[in-house]
């Protein structure tokens, strides 16, 4: 387990992540949200911060949903070239929460398109929270209209 950051301490981010800034200002608020993708490996991350917790100390499952409705589509942009700069609002997300994600841990998920319609993407995923599994995702996107250059994950 990791321990959790000081109050004026910046969090160490895994080697290889960088910030990304996606979901507008919702997940800029509650982010930051980093993204390391290489030789078509696509995974994102974040470090539970005291402010992203239920009482308990742990990640607030409304925080690990915020995330996983990011996961699954931005892990579609930067893998299934159709849907490269299309908003994929969400018809349909399914979690189950297998453990705790403790604060001062690293959460990161990556995901699999499954199947892509003329008009659906079909996504599963794995969050752990370091290493651990944490979370199972699958959703179900729309295939919506091309976003404006300046809006585009």
């Amino acid at each position: 387990m990791s321990t959790p950051p000081t109050a004026n301490a910046t969090p160490q981010i895994p080697p290889g992540f960088r910030p990304i800034a996606a979901g507008g200002p919702y997940m800029q608020h509650n982010g930051p949200l980093y993204l390391r993708h290489e030789a078509g490996l696509v995974r994102f991350g974040f470090r539970v911060e005291a402010r992203h917790c239920n009482p308990m100390g742990n990640l607030h499952g409304g925080m690990m949903a915020s995330f996983c409705d990011m996961l699954l589509p931005l892990s579609a942009h930067r893998t299934v070239a159709e849907v490269a700069h299309r908003f994929l609002p969400t018809v349909s997300l399914q979690l189950d929460y297998l453990a705790p994600a403790p604060e001062g841990c690293w959460v990161e998920g990556e995901a699999t398109v499954l199947r892509t319609t003329r008009s659906l993407v079909f996504i599963q995923g794995l969050v752990t929270a370091d290493g651990t599994p944490c979370v199972r995702a699958s959703g179900v996107f729309k295939i919506g209209p091309e976003m404006p250059q300046g809006a585009r994950p």
